[in-house]
């Protein structure tokens, strides 16, 4: 697989200057950072399951809100209209 950085010139000189003090090609730099980042995930994701600890569920909007019931009528939304706005004061005379 073929990765593409868009870095900005100073972060490319710093990444070149890094891997020339280690004595390496600025990819195989790059590729050992990565594996350091994949291996801190797999040891995470591991100790989660050792742990015995069972991730949280994801809850649907629906799930969140279901606690308040079901959801007005269209009509039931035009009467409290009407009800809310009934003493509003007129601008038609």
């Amino acid at each position: 697989m073929t990765i593409s950085l868009p870095l900005q010139p100073n972060e490319e000189a710093r990444l070149l200057a890094a891997a020339k003090a280690r004595g390496i090609p600025a990819n195989a730099l790059v590729l050992e950072a990565l594996n350091r980042i994949l291996l801190e995930t797999s040891q995470q994701d591991s100790s989660q399951r050792q742990s015995g600890a069972p991730k949280e569920p994801t809850r649907s909007v629906r799930g969140l809100l279901a606690k308040y019931g079901t959801a007005p009528s269209a009509e039931e939304i035009d009467q409290n209209r009407a009800e809310m706005f009934a003493n509003f004061a007129r601008d038609d005379f």
